[in-house]
């Protein structure tokens, strides 16, 4: 499963040239950008920077917090936690390839003093108990089987009070999920929960839910304007695009009907340890 996954997000050729490229075909130059200007390409889920944003306001992060993002991807989340909320943040994600363009971009953006990544799984943590102070995880359960391994991991490195947020794609009410999705070629590969799963699965790993968002209405209007934008979605190459290339159209169509159709939701939750 660990190299099914890893595989899935492995792009052909260099990510890190193919994200240069598109950064010069946008007008703007590597080591010359913000956080944000990277949005479409490493705020790699539903509604971008936006989602990330409403996670670190309801975290309430004050600067000296230590802050794990579990299943980083290219960074995104951790660096616009740490642009927003100044504090330090931990990346780990299972892809080594993901980690290393990670470092790259926040070397770009000028935030490798705030952020750090490396290779690790998810539901065998190699960090201390109690050691940061809150932790977020975006799009990244979809791929974890035993996930009550993840959430129990997530409880035993953070301190007591610590906050955790989540942002994930859980299984609806109106059927099966169809295939190809960003996360999963085919079914083998996705692990969708329902809501009431997820709220189990929270509260046995020792959390306290304090606030969840069904989203799913906003996300599939979100999906369907950058479909449906006349010419390109977007003058930086998207991650889809980047990292699956011609089957990115397929993940689109099946992502809109299957959030229409509410096969898929998408969901936050914010709980404290």
């Amino acid at each position: 499963m660990e190299t099914g996954v890893t595989s899935h997000y492995q792009a052909d050729g260099s990510l890190v040239e193919k994200v240069a490229e598109g950064l010069r075909r946008a007008g703007l130059e590597p080591g010359k950008t913000r956080p944000a200007d990277l949005e479409s390409i490493d705020e790699f889920h539903f509604r971008g920077r936006e989602a990330t944003l409403e996670l670190v306001q309801a975290m309430r992060l004050a600067p000296s917090c230590e802050v794990l993002d579990i299943g980083s991807g290219l960074g995104g989340v951790s660096r616009t936690i740490a642009e927003v909320a100044g504090c330090q943040v931990v990346g780990l994600d299972l892809t080594p390839e993901l980690c290393e363009v990670a470092t790259v971009l926040s070397d770009w953006v000028s935030y490798s003093d705030r952020t750090r990544f490396q290779q690790g799984d998810a539901t065998n943590l190699s960090f201390d108990d109690n050691r940061f102070d809150a932790a977020v995880t975006v799009h990244v359960a979809m791929n974890i089987e035993h996930k009550h391994k993840m959430y129990a991991e997530a409880r035993r490195v953070l301190k007591s009070g610590g906050i955790f947020a989540v942002f994930d794609i859980l299984q609806g009410e109106g059927g099966h999920m169809l295939y190809p999705a960003p996360w999963a070629s085919d079914a083998s590969m996705s692990h969708l929960v329902t809501p009431d799963d997820m709220r189990a699965l929270l509260e046995e790993a020792g959390f306290r839910i304090l606030h969840e968002r069904d989203s799913t209405t906003e996300s599939f209007h979100w999906l369907e304007a950058r479909a449906n934008k006349a010419g390109p979605a977007n003058p930086l190459p998207v991650t889809t695009a980047l990292l699956f290339g011609g089957q990115s159209r397929d993940m689109t169509k099946n992502q809109l009907r299957g959030l229409k159709e509410r096969r898929m939701l998408t969901y936050s939750f914010v709980c404290a340890a």
